[in-house]
């Protein structure tokens, strides 16, 4: 069953020392759902089951704990990487399952 966990983290956010929050959990139809908002609003899509399933454990709007911080480091650089070279490299990692690893 597919599991999604979607992230938000802003530059006011970074400006003020606040570290990204849960916005939307789900798993099934509802991960599925998540997903898909994020690909038709451009956000890219990270596949990693460890940090989603770390993650689902906390509650919508709640900050991501200090042990999470390197993990979600990881992947917010790899996004602004994206951004930053725009489409040249620009792809989505697909969940297993969904054509990814």
């Amino acid at each position: 069953m597919p599991r999604a966990v979607a992230l938000s983290y802003s530059d006011g956010d970074a400006s003020k020392g606040l570290a990204p929050k849960v916005v939307a959990a789900g798993q099934g139809l509802i991960a599925d759902t998540i997903i898909a908002k994020a690909r038709e609003a451009g956000v890219p899509v990270h596949a990693s089951r460890e940090l989603v399933a770390a993650l689902m454990h906390f509650d919508l709007d709640q900050r991501i704990p200090p042990a999470l911080y390197v993990a979600v480091a990881e992947v917010l650089a790899w996004v602004y990487r994206l951004e930053r070279h725009g489409d040249s490299l620009r792809r989505t990692v697909l969940p297993p399952g969904k054509g990814g690893p």
